[in-house]
């Protein structure tokens, strides 16, 4: 499965409504962890956000060194991706960062799982062009 940015936030100290990753290893959502991936490119929008609030250096140093460690990291320099993320950007998707975390997904044909309104407002055409599925927090909750 691949996570959004949102998920990641809060190992540097950026608070979110949802924290996935403390619901998971509580047990409150049935996902492992070891079964989780996420893009590069989240690595550099959660340390773009935390400079943007003035988290300090040393905490993101040490998120991102975690990040790293516990995830599959996905580098977005795949031709394949970057293909596809043009093209969900020239189709539907405003946010280029949001384009690469789809196409992340699409090329590793793994669930997605996001807060983002404009990707769940497409989930319908990833399912069924790409056939990915995505999720939101709360549809992990109470996933059966």
């Amino acid at each position: 499965m691949i996570l959004d940015t949102t998920y990641l936030l809060p190992l540097s100290g950026i608070s979110v409504d949802v924290d996935l990753l403390r619901s998971i290893v509580e047990g409150r959502v049935p996902l492992d962890l070891n079964d989780l991936k996420v893009s590069l490119i989240s690595l550099f929008e959660l340390q773009a956000k935390a400079a943007k609030l003035s988290i300090p250096a040393e905490r993101v140093v040490k998120a991102v060194d975690a990040i790293e460690r516990a995830f599959t990291v996905v580098p977005f320099t795949i031709p394949e991706i970057i293909e596809i993320s043009f093209s969900l950007r020239k189709a539907f998707l405003k946010d280029y960062i949001d384009s690469v975390i789809a196409a992340t997904a699409i090329v590793l044909k793994e669930p997605l799982v996001t807060e983002d309104k404009d990707i769940h407002s497409i989930a319908h055409v990833l399912e069924e062009k790409y056939r990915i599925t995505v999720y939101s927090y709360d549809g992990l909750l109470h996933k059966t």
